[in-house]
């Protein structure tokens, strides 16, 4: 930890120290690497930060169903077409 400290890095966790409170940004990572980064060989920076938007945008918050909103894309959920039961 002390290495991380001298080069300024923070460490991800919740002010308690909990690290798993990073669970949803983990998941989210590991969707785009699995659905978009590895199967791709960008030419460029340009090309992978434009692909990994459209992702994004396009596919991840408008087409993925995500079990965690009753199977709706995130767009449909928040547009608030449909109440779903979370309990």
């Amino acid at each position: 930890m002390e290495l991380l400290k001298n080069h300024g890095i923070a460490i991800s966790m919740a002010a308690t120290g909990n690290p798993y409170e990073n669970a949803q940004a983990e998941s989210f990572i590991a969707t785009l690497k699995k659905e978009e980064v590895y199967l791709y060989e960008y030419d460029d920076m340009t090309e992978a930060l434009l692909r990994v938007g459209y992702f994004i945008e396009d596919v991840y918050n408008t087409k993925r169903l995500h079990s965690s909103l009753g199977y709706l894309p995130p767009a449909e959920f928040e547009g608030g077409l449909v109440t779903v039961d979370m309990s």
